[in-house]
């Protein structure tokens, strides 16, 4: 094993500019209880892109350096810079998940030398990545690394997102940018669990990618009758729960209206507070940064909206629960849980501006994979 180990860095600096580099570091010895992973694939998910590209106005971007060490600078507005004042002047190594081979390990972790493995452990943009042997996940024989590399955030956000429903006493869902990657594993899993879903999508495309997989409640943001064809979705399903990964404008409160209609539908008393059913909606992604606005009218007062967080989820419902979770993702890696990727970049690649416009457009359906020694 090489000891360099090429990385990608993130740094925001006091004056307000994103500086982007790949970094040259020796790869630690591992502990007994660690392992070197020689990391061959790691997905860019939208959590990835706010610690690699913070708040930068990539329109400012720009590119420097050389064609085998590249660097990126774009600034950050001054507005913004309260937001990630702890990170100030910090190199900051990025990527959440990845899969690779298991190259060296500690002496208490030397069955898993030679395995392909995915771990989430953060700093996965590198070459290599020491890791704790128990946050790697073997993934079964025949497993390729590109396979497996987006089993932990997608994944056990969509487990957990029906799992959060079933603790907090729902029986639907409604979720929104549904024919995303993540959308599209949601759906297998209540296809199979037998919940009901409403998905929520921007265009006709959207729409059939979904019926294809069996979605039976498909709604386009763009149609005319929106509105009126998710109450009746809502109504069908009885959905008081949703995962909104759009946040921004007023999609969230265009949910609550139709699930106070839908519900209001089978009152037979008129109450001037509205229905006394609580009505959720969880914001796990930033697809539109403006403001959420929420309009009280037709909402009645049992609503709420907040924030959703895997991390937080995984921490309250303890290692047991999670570790079932996993269990599942890899006994359906292959088909509930499989990813599907637009491009293969390299490190080098993934700092060239025409590169992190693709990627940070965050469409629908589009998904990049990093290969960390793709080209060396």
């Amino acid at each position: 094993m090489s000891e360099s180990n090429l990385q990608l860095r993130s740094l925001i600096t006091a004056g307000g500019e994103l500086q982007l580099s790949l970094r040259q570091a020796k790869t630690p010895e591992p502990a007994a209880d660690e392992v070197v992973i020689r990391v061959l694939a790691s997905p860019i998910n939208p959590s990835d892109l706010g610690l690699l590209l913070g708040p930068a106005d990539m329109s400012t971007a720009k590119a420097g350096g050389s064609s085998d060490s590249p660097t990126l600078t774009a600034k950050i507005p001054p507005e913004l810079m309260a937001g990630v004042a702890p990170r100030i002047d910090q190199s900051m190594v990025v990527g959440n998940e990845g899969a690779g081979v298991v190259v060296k390990a500690g002496a208490d972790a030397q069955k898993l030398v030679g395995k392909t493995v995915a771990a989430l452990g953060g700093g996965m943009y590198a070459q290599y990545r020491v890791v704790k042997a128990a946050a790697c996940l073997p993934l079964p024989e025949g497993t390729t690394p590109a396979e497996g590399a987006s089993c932990f955030v997608n994944p056990l956000t969509a487990l957990s997102m029906v799992e959060t429903m079933r603790r907090e006493n729902h029986t639907a869902l409604v979720h929104t940018a549904a024919a995303s990657n993540l959308g599209q594993m949601l759906n297998k899993i209540c296809l199979k669990d037998g919940v009901p879903l409403v998905n929520i999508v921007r265009n006709a495309e959207q729409a059939e990618t979904l019926r294809k997989l069996g979605a039976k409640y498909i709604c386009d943001s763009t149609s005319p009758k929106f509105m009126e064809e998710l109450t009746d979705a809502v109504a069908a399903t009885g959905a008081t729960l949703a995962f909104d990964a759009i946040s921004g404008g007023r999609l969230a409160n265009k949910i609550l209206i139709a699930m106070e209609a839908a519900i209001n539908r089978k009152l037979t008393t008129y109450n001037r507070y509205g229905s006394p059913v609580h009505k959720q909606v969880y914001t796990y992604g930033v697809l539109d940064t403006r403001p959420i606005e929420i309009d009280r009218t037709n909402v009645g007062m049992a609503w709420g909206v907040g924030g959703w967080l895997l991390t937080y989820f995984l921490e309250k419902i303890g290692p047991q629960a999670t570790q079932k979770l996993r269990e599942r993702i890899v006994a359906e890696l292959k088909t509930t849980f499989a990813s599907h990727y637009t491009a293969e970049i390299s490190l080098i690649e993934a700092l060239q501006p025409e590169v992190i416009q693709a990627y940070n457009r965050r469409a629908t359906g589009e998904k990049y994979l990093i290969n960390p020694h793709k080209g060396s």
